[in-house]
């Protein structure tokens, strides 16, 4: 896969940008003036084979990640491997035919000739979508809620409480976005031992995980033993996105919704969430992979 950064006409969009403000109701009734760095919200447009399917509001950074996450998470892309160029474009408002100060990012993908049928023939419309991920589509059976189990995991038991407080406490300090702005969610990976080595920032959760996702799936590491933590609560639609890559366990500081918790029974992911220390709770067990014992009556591995 090829990663192509095109800037027409402007630089790649900063994440966080500076802007001035009037505090009040400190330092006397005037208050005082001061610069607070926010984060930036710009859509991005998702176009596959020349095709713009979806246009989400993200953080300008790391694209590449998103739009391979999302490509993936959504069921457009089967493996990475479907994903043979991404190439990210700025756009000037004038360019985007947006008001004035906003500017906007392409991620322009091209994939595989089967990959591109396949969305083509979808019938889910992307219009009206919100956070929840279901927002506009035609019908019932569009929800896309039907989820293949996962198969079970010989260490899932080791994504334990203290191996996810350990990856919640390790997140605070890798969200530097976060730090200056205070308006960014993350999503982290951490080792099935709780060991926290990867972080993604972006003011969507949704989009954070895709993010991570993306990371993960451009290093091949998708496979690897490991569970992501999120700094929210923890929705159904997470829940797919992680058990359609094969992420069987995940961990939320927030608590899940009934819909969250279903969907991780349904796909045998192990479901943290409240996890803020000293506690955590387990909401949904994950599947869990027994070594053969031998039959004495038998000798036969049962």
């Amino acid at each position: 896969m090829t990663v192509h950064e095109v800037e027409p006409g402007a630089a790649m969009l900063p994440p966080v940008t500076r802007h001035a403000v009037q505090v009040a109701g400190d330092g006397g009734p005037a208050g005082f003036a001061c610069d607070e760095m926010l984060a930036a919200e710009v859509p991005v447009a998702l176009v596959f084979n020349g095709v713009s399917h979806a246009v989400m509001m993200a953080t300008p950074q790391d694209i590449e990640a998103f739009a391979l996450g999302f490509a993936l998470s959504e069921g457009i892309l089967d493996h990475p491997r479907d994903c043979l160029d991404i190439e990210v474009r700025t756009h000037s408002a004038a360019q985007a035919s947006l008001p004035e100060g906003v500017q906007a990012i392409e991620a322009g993908m091209t994939i595989s000739t089967r990959s591109f049928e396949r969305l083509k023939s979808r019938r889910r419309s992307m219009a009206g979508r919100t956070g929840c991920g279901v927002c506009g589509v035609e019908s019932f059976g569009g929800l896309d809620l039907d989820l293949q189990p996962l198969a079970p995991r010989r260490w899932i038991d080791q994504v334990d409480a203290r191996a996810v407080l350990r990856a919640m406490a390790a997140l605070p300090p890798r969200q530097w976005l976060n730090a200056e702005a205070h308006s960014l969610h993350a999503a982290g990976w951490a080792t099935a031992e709780g060991v926290l080595t990867d972080v993604l920032e972006d003011v969507g959760r949704h989009n954070a995980l895709d993010k991570l996702l993306g990371t993960l799936a451009r290093s091949g590491r998708l496979a690897e033993p490991g569970f992501v933590v999120l700094t929210s609560r923890c929705s159904h639609e997470l829940v797919r996105k992680c058990a359609r890559l094969g992420i069987a366990a995940m961990a939320t500081i927030s608590a899940p919704t009934a819909m969250g918790v279903r969907m991780a029974e349904l796909a045998g992911v192990r479901l943290w969430g409240s996890c803020r220390a000293p506690r955590a709770v387990m909401y949904a067990p994950g599947l869990t992979e027994r070594p053969p014992t031998h039959c004495r009556d038998c000798r036969t591995h049962g």
